[in-house]
């Protein structure tokens, strides 16, 4: 019996691939707000961030997210996510 296929996705700040479980989902909706998918179920489309600072950090700092759903994010959103992943909610 062939082993289980694990999903990869590639983190927005340091580009490197990880399984989809160990990861967040950052995603757009149709209607263009910014949200965390805890889930990963939400329609829209998505990116995926690891679950540390840095790589949330590093990903804000080269304007990543902002490429990948071609729309300017405000500084509040990046600083709920940031405070999520500091609380370990996520």
């Amino acid at each position: 019996m062939p082993a289980k296929k694990i999903p990869l996705r590639m983190c927005t700040g340091c580009n490197q691939m990880k399984p989809k479980k160990e990861m967040v989902r950052v995603v757009k909706s149709p209607e263009g707000e910014i949200s965390i998918d805890l889930t990963g179920k939400k329609s829209g489309r998505g990116a995926y961030v690891c679950r540390n600072i840095e790589c949330l950090q590093k990903a804000r700092k080269s304007r990543r997210f902002e490429k990948s759903f071609s729309q300017k994010i405000p500084d509040a959103v990046y600083d709920q996510m940031e405070a999520d992943l500091r609380e370990g909610a996520l």
